[in-house]
């Protein structure tokens, strides 16, 4: 599919979409933990902005339950 026909309003993604896997909520909080704890400086509003967002709807907040669901997820 060429850069033209691509239109995610309407739902057509690109060819490099179509095997993609999905994140959950809580494996971005973990991502974006450790961006945050990177950011030694001052992280960006938009980082911490992300990160109480997925926090808010995790369903998992131990990391080690974040990667089992992970691994259970892959397993399906």
């Amino acid at each position: 599919m060429s850069r033209e026909e691509e239109n995610a309003a309407e739902l057509k993604i690109g060819d490099e979409f179509l095997k993609a896997k999905c994140l959950m909520n809580c494996e971005i909080a973990l991502i974006l933990e450790h961006k945050y704890q990177q950011m030694s400086d001052v992280p960006t509003n938009q980082i911490e902005k992300s990160l109480q967002y997925v926090k808010c709807f995790s369903r998992y907040k131990n990391p080690d339950a974040v990667r089992q669901a992970g691994i259970d997820k892959v397993k399906q």
